[in-house]
């Protein structure tokens, strides 16, 4: 067995730093935005009666624990009739960032934060995002209101924007509270720390998991890929960790779902156009009826979101363990999502995944461009001013966002593939079980079930699809470029 040098966090920063270059991402902001970060001293405070003053509501954001740049923060009250109101607070970064500023120029550039295994590159300045424009615990910040009426079913039955002042209480972390709502662990103390906070959560749970039945019942996708995280045992990197979804994520996601349709709903309804975020009919449904077959299941010959949704439900329930393999197989042929323009008067075209008709990206402004530009689109809405841009540069933003974005997924692909390569080099010649995860004219591609890696099978790819289980075995890594390879066997 050869014996592979340590893998080191400094390591992949390089890696990180070139696949960005090469995927034309900017690692680094110019000495323009850098001033004028440096140049902000404070949040913006609401002049007159621009907001509301809604800081003594029992806000609280939850993230991943070593999030420091939340976007969101949430909170309920009862209304009539066992309707429940839910306020999401976005954070106001349009307050702060000029349009046209280098910040701003920046940002339309990469157009989202870039998390990669050695380092993240944030959209913003950090002075910006995880401080002054960050919905940091204890401060005062201008935020985007989004207030929804949501029913004992799950629906939303009215809905509001405007602007407020609001504080988040509690910074809390997934994976704590998420234990808690399950009963398997004590409330994480900064939760027990203030009066009246867990009940508070568990309203919103209850209202995030009837909006997710509903949406469900619509069709919406229950899907539970496997993404893994770098560990490091201090600069050196140890292991991958597999990311689970949980309770927790999904009352967040519940929620920035709901708000995002609102914001949508809301900019056609002012006869503004929006950036949608789009995910067409399958452009792999065959495939996705073969695997359905393969385990005794019938699916319909054309794509059918309430059918595909029962399939996987069903699924998940005899195969739990098997259950990400087939929602990985299930992404990949579903395809990408993309951003489009959509005018007063066009056809939606909604999101297949979600079950939603009206869909934007609005709940993100620190991490991503689309959700800035909508938030100026809303403030426009809001106060009766001029469009900030012309439709010709939202149509031309929109093809741009999309194709950034997916340099982006490359690029922390790449990383990972990467980090995977640093851990595997010692393995050459052992043989591992795995799943087809993509296969077109570019290649067939692979990940292991132990540990789960990607990698690109380069001998024995006849007869190989999307879902197919196979046993390959490892014959090279490239750390530089990312390279596993695999040969059938």
């Amino acid at each position: 067995m050869n014996q592979a040098p340590k893998a080191t966090r400094n390591q992949l920063q390089d890696l990180a730093r070139r696949a960005m270059l090469e995927r034309g991402l900017l690692p680094d902001f110019s000495p323009a935005a850098l001033a004028e970060a440096t140049a902000i001293t404070e949040a913006p405070v609401p002049s007159g009666a621009s907001a509301s003053d809604l800081r003594g509501l029992l806000w609280a954001s939850i993230d991943n624990d070593d999030s420091r740049d939340l976007d969101q923060l949430s909170v309920a009250e009862a209304a009539t009739g066992g309707a429940v109101k839910i306020f999401v607070a976005i954070a106001d970064v349009d307050a702060t960032v000029r349009r046209g500023s280098a910040i701003d120029d920046h940002a339309r550039s990469n157009t989202t934060s870039v998390y990669t295994a050695g380092q993240t590159f944030p959209m913003l300045p950090e002075r910006l995002s995880t401080d002054l424009t960050s919905l940091g615990e204890g401060q005062d910040r201008m935020a985007i209101v989004v207030e929804m009426v949501v029913t004992a079913e799950g629906a939303v039955a009215e809905s509001e924007i405007h602007r407020a002042v609001v504080r988040n209480q509690a910074k809390l972390a997934y994976d704590s509270v998420a234990a808690w709502l399950d009963g398997t662990a004590p409330a994480p103390p900064r939760l027990a720390g203030v009066p009246g906070l867990d009940e508070q959560l568990r309203i919103q749970d209850r209202v995030a998991r009837a909006m997710k039945g509903l949406r469900h019942q619509r069709g919406s996708l229950h899907l539970e890929t496997l993404e893994t995280r770098a560990v490091f045992d201090g600069n050196v990197l140890s292991g991958l960790r597999p990311e689970q979804p949980n309770r927790a994520k999904e009352l967040i996601e519940d929620f920035m779902i709901a708000a995002n349709g609102v914001v949508a709903r809301y900019l056609e309804g002012m006869g503004l156009p929006s950036l949608r975020r789009v995910l067409r009919s399958p452009e792999r449904w065959e495939r996705i009826v073969e695997l359905a077959g393969a385990v005794g299941e019938h699916l319909p010959s054309l794509p059918d979101g309430s059918a595909l949704a029962g399939f996987l439900a069903r699924r998940q329930g005899v195969d739990p363990v098997g259950f990400a393999d087939l929602s990985l197989s299930v992404v990949k042929l579903l395809g990408r999502g993309e951003y489009v323009l959509q005018t007063r008067g066009d056809p939606a075209s909604g999101h297949f995944g979600l079950a939603v008709t009206d869909y934007t990206h609005s709940t993100a402004p620190n991490r991503r461009f689309p959700d800035v530009i909508e938030q100026r689109l809303v403030k426009a809405a809001m106060s009766g001013a001029a469009m900030p841009y012309t439709i010709d540069e939202l149509r031309a933003l929109a093809r741009h966002c999309t194709v950034q974005e997916a340099n982006a997924d490359r690029v922390e692909r790449q990383v990972r593939k990467s980090a995977a390569a640093l851990l595997l080099g010692s393995r050459i010649g052992e043989r591992f079980d795995a799943i087809v995860t993509g296969a077109s004219a570019d290649g067939t591609w692979v990940r292991l079930l132990h540990p789960p890696v990607e990698g690109k099978v380069v001998r024995g790819i006849k007869g190989l699809d999307v879902g197919d289980r196979v046993r390959v075995e490892l014959v090279h890594t490239d750390v530089e470029r990312g390279f596993i390879d695999f040969a059938r066997r």
